[in-house]
């Protein structure tokens, strides 16, 4: 199986299939009320995800093998920076605020 393959799937036993995480990071968004430029799911060496300032998300193929309330914290936090570009009281306001309502 060639890298890219291995990437595009991701066992039950690991975690979700990628398609499974690109759904979450949609319904999120949708949720949210952004629409990102681009969103890429790959291999990271040292991040979870990471937002541009151009609005292309990115994601770690191995956030698909963490637990739900795992990615939804991942994938939130990248979204709202498409609404609020630092970590001030207002992101953390709206983190607690869509992480703490049913998902």
């Amino acid at each position: 199986m060639s890298q890219e393959a291995a990437e595009a799937w991701v066992t039950l036993e690991e975690g979700v299939p990628v398609e499974v995480l690109r759904a979450e990071i949609a319904a999120w968004a949708r949720r949210i009320g952004v629409e990102p430029k681009s969103v890429r799911i790959r291999r990271m060496a040292h991040k979870w995800a990471s937002c541009s300032s151009r609005g292309n998300l990115t994601f770690n193929v191995e956030l698909a093998a963490q637990p739900a309330s795992f990615r939804a914290e991942a994938i939130v936090h990248e979204l709202l920076h498409l609404k609020v570009p630092n970590h001030g009281k207002l992101f953390n306001a709206l983190m607690k605020s869509y992480l703490a309502g049913p998902r």
